[in-house]
């Protein structure tokens, strides 16, 4: 395990998944996800400013521990294959159990899961390369 953390590395894997939630969950899928999800899709989140200050702070610590898991000698290919076991057979396969159980459809967790994913992967990626 590393000890010496590239913050600017971390820090672009961070910026990373605000890039990829912005299209992700905008001109992508914020139509499915927000019929799947029940929200309305014109409607500006409650405390916005709480919303995304949670969600760059869990980003953060999410690329900061994930950099942790890679080797020092890992490359941009090393961080791919890793984003995608972590994206896919931790966080989408979580949040499969508890759509199952909240009863959320399939497609939710399509597009949730796969957002994950492809977070990890970019995460991955960006960490291996700078490396």
């Amino acid at each position: 395990m590393p000890t010496d953390l590239n913050w600017l590395a971390i820090l672009a894997a961070t910026a990373s998944s605000f890039v990829l939630g912005g299209l992700w969950y905008g001109p992508l899928f914020k139509k499915a996800w927000c019929r799947e999800a029940g929200i309305d899709p014109d409607a500006a989140p409650q405390h916005q400013g709480r919303v995304f200050a949670t969600a760059i702070v869990c980003a953060l610590l999410s690329a900061t521990v994930f950099s942790t898991l890679l080797p020092t000698t890992a490359t941009a290919v090393d961080g791919f294959g890793v984003g995608f076991v972590v994206g896919l057979f931790f966080v989408a396969m979580s949040f499969g159990i508890n759509y199952a159980f909240a009863q959320r459809s399939l497609k939710l967790w399509m597009i949730d899961g796969g957002y994950h994913i492809v977070q990890f992967v970019l995460f991955g990626v960006i960490l291996g390369a700078w490396g």
